[in-house]
C-alpha cells in the first residue's frame, strides 16, 4: 500500500524498531503540519492509507473529498474529536484504532506536579544566569492531590501521590469515586469541594461532547491561591479562555499544561508562555520511546492486516461490507 505518516515532528518514526513492519510498502513521512486542506490533500493525493499521530491532524469532509484513493486511516491511540467516523464511512474510508499506554502520560503528569511545586524551572533558569537559590518551593508530601477521573492514568497518579505521602481526593463519575474509595482514597462530595480543597488538581478525562468545557472559570477561581492546576489530557476540557483569565488574577496560583487548543505552537508570545506561574510542555505526554513503539506497532499491524485482507480493530466495520 501507499502509506503516509503525518506530523512526525521529530522524524522519529522511521527510527523505531517497529517501522520494519511496513517493509514492502511505499511509505511517505511528513514532518510538518499542513493547516490548509488543499495543500495537505496535494501531499496525500496518492495515499491509500494514513497513519495519524494522535490528534495532530484534523480529518475533515473537505480533506476526504479530495482523497479518492484513500482506503484506510490507522489511528495511533483512540479516536478523538479530530476525526468524525460518520464522515469517514460516507467516503468509504475504514478507520483502525490502536491502544496507547498510560505509563508515559502518567509519569509526565507527575513530573509536572513535582517541577511546578518545587519551582524547578526557575531554579534552573536562574542558575544558568549565574544566580543562586532564588526561590523556595513546596513538597508534595502533605498536599491534597485532586484527580478528576479515576481511570488508567488517574489510578497511577493516585499511587504516585500515596508513595510521596500526599492525600488523594477523586472526582468524576459515581463509579470512579466508588472505586477510588475501595482503593483507600477519598472521594469528593461535590465538584465544588474537589476544587476548593485540592492543593493540586489534575485532569484525566477523555474529550467527548459531554466533557468539552467541563471545567469552568468559577471552578478555577474556587481553588486556593497557592494551588496548582495541571492539564495533560485535553485543552478543550477547560472553558475557552478560563485558565488564562484565572491565572492572570492569581487563582489558582500556578498551572502546568501539556495540551493546547491549537497545536503546534511556534509563537514565543503565546499568552500562557508569558506567565511566570505557568509551566508549559509541548504535548509530550505520550511522546516516549516505549510508548511510541507500542502505539506505532499496533497502528502498523493494523495496516498490514488490512492490506492482507484481514482487517482488524476497525471502528467503522460497516465500511468493510461495501
Amino acid at each position: 500500500m501507499r502509506i503516509t505518516i503525518l506530523d512526525d515532528y521529530q522524524d522519529a518514526v522511521r527510527k523505531l524498531d517497529c517501522f520494519k513492519i511496513l517493509d514492502g510498502h511505499d511509505v511517505q513521512i511528513l514532518k510538518q503540519s499542513y493547516s490548509d486542506p488543499a495543500l495537505l490533500a496535494e501531499k496525500l493525493s496518492d495515499a491509500e492509507a494514513l497513519v495519524l499521530i494522535r490528534e495532530r491532524t484534523r480529518i475533515t469532509e473537505d480533506l476526504l473529498s479530495q482523497l479518492p484513493k484513500l482506503k484506510l486511516i490507522s489511528q495511533t491511540g483512540k479516536i478523538s474529536n479530530h476525526l468524525d467516523l460518520a464522515v469517514c464511512s460516507r467516503f468509504h474510508v475504514a478507520v483502525a484504532e490502536s491502544m496507547g499506554s498510560p505509563v508515559a502520560p502518567a509519569e509526565l503528569t507527575w513530573l509536572l506536579i513535582m517541577n511546578a511545586l518545587r519551582g524547578l524551572p526557575k531554579a534552573l533558569s536562574d542558575m544558568d544566569k549565574g544566580l543562586w537559590q532564588t526561590n523556595i518551593g513546596d513538597c508534595v508530601a502533605g498536599k491534597t492531590i485532586g484527580i478528576w477521573s479515576y481511570g488508567k492514568i488517574g489510578k497511577r497518579i493516585a499511587q504516585y501521590a500515596k508513595a510521596f505521602g500526599a492525600q488523594v481526593i477523586v472526582w468524576g463519575s459515581e463509579n470512579s469515586r466508588e472505586e477510588a474509595v475501595r482503593d483507600g482514597f477519598l472521594a469528593a462530595a461535590s465538584k465544588s469541594d474537589f476544587f476548593h480543597f485540592s492543593d493540586v488538581v489534575t485532569l484525566h478525562l477523555r474529550l467527548v461532547p459531554e466533557t468539552r468545557g467541563i471545567v469552568k472559570l468559577e471552578d478555577l477561581r474556587s481553588m486556593k491561591p497557592t494551588a496548582l492546576f495541571v492539564n495533560t489530557s485535553r485543552a478543550e476540557l477547560v472553558e475557552e479562555g478560563a485558565l488564562l483569565t484565572a491565572l492572570e488574577t492569581g487563582v489558582p496560583g500556578m498551572a502546568a499544561v501539556d495540551v493546547y487548543e491549537s497545536e503546534p505552537i511556534f509563537d514565543p508570545n503565546y499568552p500562557l508562555l508569558q506567565l511566570p506561574n505557568v509551566l508549559c510542555t509541548p504535548h509530550i505526554g505520550y511522546v516516549e520511546r516505549n510508548g511510541y513503539e507500542q502505539l506505532f506497532r499496533l497502528a502498523f499491524e493494523n495496516i498490514v492486516a488490512f492490506s492482507g485482507g484481514d482487517p482488524q480493530h476497525i471502528a467503522n466495520p460497516e465500511v468493510l461490507t461495501r
